[in-house]
């Protein structure tokens, strides 16, 4: 929701969308609850101004508060009779007194999303755990109050058995699964937040009358004449109007080297002005500016992402009504055809079912996985973001790469020199980075570095000048320097014919191609390239051998892109590209050809294909954006930690899948057991205590299992 304050003001933010994590689909114009799942909904873009997130401190505060009474009511329950602090029926008070705030204070929040899953007919974990806990903590208050309707088979260690403590463990559990969910929850409007600070809080106005005045950026409206200072960022979207200068793009194109601007040309809001002075006249402010633009594609991105907890809230839909069915079966059957008291024993093997199937072994099935995995994963460079991104990355069929920084090394670096007669490449090295000391360009700095890493002496430059976006000029050792472009060349009257053939041939190969003229004389050229890291062909080569389809997109051009899928083996290649056709390339492989996607990627450029991706992998020596935007970072930058990555996510998976399975045999073995089928045989009846004993030695195994992850190598 977007007004402006004047016609053609840049828009300004009057209101925020809300959404709900786990159903995109309800938005909504004001805080609140989400009328499905009970969850709170959060802002669709985040205010870089927010404070912290309240959900998140309400469940912090509410765990930490309630955790020692939890610890405590746990201690009277399993050694309280053999302490002998209390009788038996104080004991069972005191555990009352005891749970009474953590079941009705700190897991109040899960109650009320149970009866809201009701109430909506979408059941889901939260009525299992509205149930399970709400189950055991009424039973016992019964077995506390009026003990006497139970009959003495049920009675231990002098009284009932009750099991506060049961609910108290599973709600502390469910506070701090839910912790650890929000604060990873909380990385991903991080993306967003990184986006929105790269954008400039001031913009300089040249006023009418020719005077100038810093204003706020939402004051900028389209057509006003703005000045852009050396090593000031571009406020918004516009066109040149007067001057030059070099511009890095990178933090929204990906492509490493400056740009050179003059009049005419078109600049992008939130680039840096390197070198020169601009007069720029705003032509997109507010939602319409490229930086904007890709803060909405990471948003929807992210937000299109169905949630993993949506299969499993389908899963546990039917398993609620089965357990639910299930019980009151136990109860009416035993009630109507059970002996004496046979009402009291049906009420009594329906809390056993209730009991035994409380959500605790599900819950943890997937959560202690993932937990486990990721840690193992850190400990090798692989950063998970998400459990999805672990259960999908082994489902991967094709594979999109960026090239500049996630390819190649990120940075412009000396290649080599290609002498005229008469001259050496040393000399020529010598000359130009002796004159290039002047300069700040980045392919100046990569001839200097490489100068001085060969321990060649350089002179001073005089009497130094910048052309913009042709080259260098200037005098070294009494010696008349030119360095640049075949522009430059032709202005001087230079030709350049003996090594334009190689220049050519270099320039396929994706260098960029300087040439030095001496006195008015072509003294030879010096190439600069982005190299590749020396792990990326292995690492291509090891991915295609997995069957892996790999798919090159830079925002570089094309023919430099063409000559870096050769020389690596990739045959489908996309060069020039914007964040927006990035995105529409994931997008076609997802829907049009029903690929898995992930796409590797480390520049701003490409967050919004990351988020889209089923699996966006960043370059841990890429932008914090991209990382953000990501559900996988390699920390070391290096595309073996994919294929690692990957066998991980297969023993995971492998690893949830045996979780899941302990899980449901447990509940299809026990609810039977529970629900009294062996007493006409063995005349055994599940107790609820042995209930809670088989469900908590359920978590125990599938806990022990996930563990297992620790010890793969």
């Amino acid at each position: 929701m977007l007004t402006g304050n004047t016609p053609g003001a840049a828009p300004i933010a009057t209101g925020t969308i809300y959404t709900c994590p786990m159903h995109p689909e309800v938005r909504q114009d004001h805080p609140g609850n989400c009328p499905k799942c009970g969850m709170t909904l959060e802002a669709l873009i985040p205010e870089l101004e927010e404070e912290g997130n309240p959900e998140l401190d309400d469940f912090r505060r509410r765990f930490w508060w309630t955790l020692p009474l939890t610890v405590i009511v746990t201690i009277l329950a399993m050694f309280g009779h053999q302490l002998g602090w209390f009788d038996a029926a104080r004991q069972s008070w005191t555990e009352l007194a005891l749970a009474l705030p953590i079941v009705l204070w700190a897991g109040w929040p899960f109650f009320l999303r149970g009866w809201q899953s009701v109430a909506m007919r979408s059941p889901n974990m939260w009525t299992l755990i509205g149930l399970g806990t709400g189950t055991a903590f009424v039973y016992s208050v019964v077995a506390t109050v009026a003990p006497q309707i139970f009959p003495d088979s049920f009675i231990t260690n002098g009284r009932v058995a009750v099991y506060f403590e049961a609910a108290a463990v599973i709600i502390s559990l469910t506070l701090l699964g839910q912790v650890v969910e929000l604060k990873a929850r909380s990385q991903t409007s991080a993306a967003i937040k990184s986006l929105l600070n790269l954008s400039p809080k001031t913009a300089r106005r040249i006023l009418p009358d020719g005077s100038e005045a810093d204003v706020p950026l939402n004051h900028i409206h389209v057509g006003d004449l703005l000045r852009v200072r050396p090593g000031e960022k571009v406020p918004v979207d516009g066109v040149v109007l007067e001057g030059s200068s070099s511009v890095d793009e990178s933090m929204l194109t990906g492509e490493p080297l400056p740009i050179s601007k003059v009049a005419g040309d078109k600049l992008i809001g939130a680039t840096l002005n390197k070198n020169g002075a601009l007069v720029m006249r705003s032509e997109k402010v507010g939602a319409a500016t490229m930086l904007a633009q890709i803060v909405q594609m990471v948003a929807q991105a992210q937000r299109s992402k169905a949630p993993m907890q949506r299969m499993a809230d389908v899963v546990a839909g039917y398993f609620v009504l089965a357990v639910v069915c299930a019980a009151f079966l136990t109860f009416f059957i035993w009630g109507l055809f059970g002996p004496e008291p046979s009402w009291a024993f049906g009420l009594l093997n329906a809390v056993a079912v209730l009991i035994i199937a409380c959500p605790c072994a599900l819950g943890l099935a997937t959560p202690m996985s993932i937990m486990v995995a990721t840690g193992r994963g850190a400990t090798n460079g692989i950063l998970f973001r998400d459990a999805a991104a672990i259960e999908s990355l082994c489902k991967v069929d094709t594979l999109i790469v960026d090239k500049t920084g996630t390819l190649t090394e990120g940075h412009p670096a000396f290649d080599r020199t290609l002498a005229a007669p008469g001259f050496t490449g040393k000399e020529i090295l010598r000359l130009a980075a002796s004159l290039d000391q002047g300069s700040e360009h980045p392919l100046a700095e990569a001839i200097v570095r490489a100068a001085r890493e060969r321990g060649l002496v350089l002179d001073k430059p005089e009497n130094f000048e910048s052309s913009s976006g042709t080259g260098v000029r200037g005098q070294v050792a009494g010696q008349q320097l030119a360095l640049g472009n075949t522009t430059l060349m032709a202005q001087l009257g230079i030709s350049v014919d003996t090594l334009k053939t190689p220049a050519e041939t270099l320039r396929v190969d994706g260098a960029s191609v300087m040439y030095l003229a001496v006195d008015a004389q072509l003294a030879g050229l010096l190439a600069v390239s982005d190299p590749l890291k020396a792990s990326t062909p292995g690492a291509i080569a090891q991915l295609k051998k997995e069957g892996i389809n790999i798919i090159m997109a830079t925002g570089d051009g094309l023919t430099t892109a063409r000559a870096v899928g050769m020389r690596l083996g990739i045959e489908e290649v996309h060069g020039e590209v914007k964040p927006e056709d990035k995105l529409g390339l994931v997008a076609q492989q997802q829907q049009q050809l029903g690929k898995i996607v992930a796409m590797a990627g480390d520049g701003i450029n490409d967050a919004p294909a990351l988020a889209k991706a089923n699996v966006g992998i960043a370059m841990g020596t890429g932008t914090d954006v991209a990382m953000n935007s990501a559900a996988l970072t390699l920390v070391k930058g290096d595309l073996h930690g994919i294929a690692v990555a990957r066998s991980l996510s297969r023993a995971t998976v492998a690893n949830m899948k045996q979780n899941l399975m302990f899980a449901f045999l447990y509940n299809t073995l026990g609810i039977p057991v529970a629900a009294g089928v062996l007493y006409p045989v063995t005349g055994w009846l599940l107790s609820p205590m042995i209930a809670a004993l088989a469900m908590s030695f359920s978590s125990a195994s599938v806990i022990g299992n996930a563990l297992r992850l620790r010890a793969r190598r």
